[in-house]
C-alpha cells in the first residue's frame, strides 16, 4: 500500500458494491483541484462479487470501457481499498526526529497490526507531534493481508494498468469530505452497503478510524421485513421518504428508529473514545456520505441524537466543475467521496 505520498500522474479507481467510479484530477491541494475526466458505470453486484477468472474478466473489460468513456489515457491508478480488508490504526510513541522516528517504527511495526508480520502489508506515516503532548509523535499504520492486496493488484495490473497505491477506503473518504480549514474535529461517516467507515479528523490529519458493522442493506431488511414489502421496494422507500414522519404515515421511520439509535450510539462511542484522547478537541461537526448522504432527514436525526451539528458531505468542495459536468454529475455526486479522496492523493 502507499498512503499519503506523491505518486504522479494517475486516475482514481472506486470499485463500489453496485457501481465503479474514475476520476483524474489536475492542481494539487494548495491551489485546488480541477476535474478532468470521470466515469460513473452501473455494474451488477454479481460482476463485483465474482472472484472466478470470468468475473474479474467482465470487471476489467468494464473499468477499460469505463476509461474509454471518460477519455482517461494514464495506466497509472490509485485504488481504493475496503475496510473490511484492511486495519488502520494511529499510535503513539516517542518524539524523535523524522528520520529515527520512521526507521524506529519499522522495528515495532509487529506490535500494532493483527496478523503476523510475513503475512502483512504494511504502510505507514508519520502525523507529526501529537497535539496534546510534545513529548509524543503520532503515526498512522495500516496493513492488509499480503495474499489481499498481493492478489488484488495483480487482477488490476493484468488489465493493462499499473497500481500505483492501494489505500484503505476511509481515509481517501475523509481527504474528501473534510470541510477546508477546519480548526476543531470533525467526524467523517461513510455509510456503505455492507458497513459504515468513521473517521475523526482533527488539524487535518485522521486521529481515530473505524469500520463498523452494519450498513445500508441492513437499513433495507429492517423495512422489508417491518412493512412486509420486497428489498428493492424497501431500497425505493428508504432513498425516497427517509426519515420523514408526514410520508407514508411514518412507517420507514418507525420501522428503522430502533436499528439507527444503536448506529447514533455507536458514533457517541467513537466521540467519547476520541475526546478522551483529545481532551481539548471538541468535536464541531459530523460529516456524512455515502447513502447517509442520500437518506432524506438522517442528518437531522442524528444531530438531534448526537448533539452535534450534522451536515451532507460535499466530496468536490476543492474541485472545480465545469457546468456540464455538473449536470451529468448531479445524481450521483454524492457517492464519488472515495474516488475524489483516491484523485487528492499529493502530487507534491
Amino acid at each position: 500500500m502507499s498512503l499519503i505520498h506523491g505518486v504522479g500522474d494517475f486516475f482514481a479507481l472506486d470499485i463500489g458494491t453496485t457501481a465503479i467510479r474514475l476520476v483524474q484530477l489536475a492542481g494539487n491541494s494548495q491551489h485546488g483541484w480541477v476535474l478532468q475526466k470521470f466515469a460513473y458505470v452501473p455494474v451488477d453486484r454479481r460482476v463485483l462479487e465474482d472472484s472466478s477468472a470470468a468475473g474479474q474478466r467482465r470487471l476489467g473489460e468494464t473499468i477499460l470501457g469505463a476509461m474509454k468513456q471518460a477519455g482517461i489515457t494514464t495506466k497509472n491508478i490509485a485504488v481504493g481499498m475496503p475496510a473490511a480488508k484492511t486495519f488502520t490504526s494511529i499510535v503513539r510513541v516517542e518524539n524523535l526526529p523524522e528520520v529515527e522516528l520512521i526507521n524506529s517504527i519499522k522495528y515495532q511495526l509487529d506490535k500494532y497490526i493483527p496478523m503476523p508480520l510475513d503475512e502483512a502489508t504494511v504502510d505507514y506515516v508519520s502525523l507529526g507531534v501529537c497535539p496534546h503532548d510534545a513529548t509524543k509523535a503520532e503515526i498512522l499504520i495500516s496493513s492488509s493481508a499480503i495474499s489481499y492486496a498481493e492478489n488484488r493488484m495483480e487482477m488490476i495490473e493484468s488489465f493493462g494498468l499499473n497500481v500505483i497505491a492501494q489505500e484503505p477506503e476511509s481515509l481517501a473518504m475523509a481527504r474528501a469530505l473534510t470541510p477546508v480549514g477546519a480548526q476543531d474535529a470533525r467526524m467523517i461517516i461513510d455509510l456503505g452497503e455492507r458497513s459504515t467507515d468513521i473517521v475523526m479528523m482533527y488539524r487535518g490529519m485522521p486521529r481515530l478510524v473505524r469500520s463498523v458493522p452494519g450498513g445500508f442493506s441492513q437499513l433495507i431488511r429492517t423495512v422489508s421485513t417491518s412493512l412486509s414489502v420486497k428489498e428493492e421496494q424497501a431500497r425505493q422507500f428508504i432513498l425516497k421518504f427517509g426519515l420523514a414522519q408526514d410520508k407514508v404515515e411514518g412507517q420507514v421511520f418507525k420501522a428503522l428508529d430502533a436499528t439507527l439509535e444503536s448506529f447514533a450510539a455507536e458514533l457517541g462511542k467513537s466521540m467519547r473514545f476520541f475526546k478522551s484522547e483529545y481532551m481539548n478537541a471538541p468535536v464541531g461537526g459530523i460529516v456524512l456520505s455515502g447513502f447517509a448522504g442520500m437518506i432524506p432527514f438522517i442528518a437531522e436525526y442524528i444531530e438531534a441524537k448526537t448533539n452535534v451539528p450534522t451536515t451532507q458531505g460535499n466530496p468536490w468542495q476543492m474541485v472545480r466543475v465545469t457546468p456540464e459536468q455538473q449536470q451529468v454529475l448531479r445524481p450521483v455526486a454524492s457517492e464519488f467521496a472515495v474516488a475524489i479522496g483516491l484523485a487528492e492523493r499529493s502530487n507534491d
